[in-house]
Parts: C-alpha cells; structure tokens; sequence
C-alpha cells in the first residue's frame, strides 16, 4: 500500500495537507473533543482503505470534507441519547482559546449544521455555492439561500447590526 497515491501525493502528504481542513469539519460538527477526533481518524481510515481514485486536489478535498461530515452524522445519529454541550446550558456559550473577532469558529458551532456546512465550506474553504452543492449534493440554488439565511444567523450570533 506504500506505492498509493492519492492525486499524486502519497498517504501522508495528504494528511499533512489536509489535517486542518477535516478536524475543524469534525469540531464544528462534534461537541465533544474525544467523539471530534474519533471521527476526524476514521476520515482518513476510509482514505486508507478505500483508496478511491481522484481526478485532481479539488476532488479528494471535497471527498475528504464530505466523508469528514458524513463521519459526524452517523455518530451523532448513533449517540442520539446523549447531550450536546449546548443542550447542557441556553445561555452557556462554548469558548474557544484564541477567541478574537477575527474567528468566527465559537459562532459557526452554534448554529444548524446546515447553515454550519455551507458557511464554513464557502468562508473557511473558499469554495463557490456551486461546488458547495456538488460536495453536499444540493441544489445550487439552495446552497445560496442557505449562505443567505445563514449569515443572517451568524451576524446575530455574531453581534452583527444587521446591515
């Protein structure tokens, strides 16, 4: 399995290159650190031992985000029994170190993760709506509404003045 290469880098350039981008998708989907890293392993596990074949960069981070988010719902769908962070306490907000009105991350957590994905997707990943919707497999047009709904949502999360 050495001899692997994923869009032309081996195993672990890929996790090198991609450790940022698939644990702040499993942080922003999980409430729990230890449940966060459990998904974020078995993201690059399937890389392992799948070993999909990729036209370009573009598709495999794609393929990595979407597998990272899939990873989250199916263990949020298993715990279901469990309670979130946010669940414990309304009026709590999750910290995060380094919280400066540059990160936007202690926001993104506290909302829907519909709203969540394509925000983070769109502003963190710099994708376009189109791709957004081609790595959640939505419509386009849906994606923007989303965008649209969702900043809204995070201006007043956020402390925006709703201009």
């Amino acid at each position: 399995m050495a001899d692997v290469l994923y869009a032309g880098l081996s195993y672990e350039q890929v996790v090198k290159k991609y450790f940022q981008t698939v644990a702040s998708v499993c942080v922003l989907h999980i409430d729990n650190n230890a449940d966060a890293q459990d998904c974020f392993q078995n993201t690059f596990v399937k890389l392992f031992e799948k070993s999909p074949e990729f036209s370009d960069e573009n598709h495999m981070k794609a393929w990595l985000i979407r597998v990272a988010i899939n990873e989250c719902n199916n263990l949020r769908r298993k715990n279901r029994r469990t309670i979130s962070l946010s669940q414990v306490s309304e009026t709590s907000v999750i910290s995060f170190p380094n919280d400066d009105k540059d990160d936007v991350s202690w926001a993104l957590v506290q909302l829907e993760p519909k709203f969540r994905d394509v925000l983070y997707l769109r502003y963190c990943e710099e994708y376009t709506s189109n791709e957004i919707a081609e790595i959640l497999g939505k419509n386009p047009n849906t994606i923007r509404t989303l965008l649209k709904r969702g900043k809204e949502k995070l201006k007043s999360i956020y402390g925006g003045d709703g201009e």
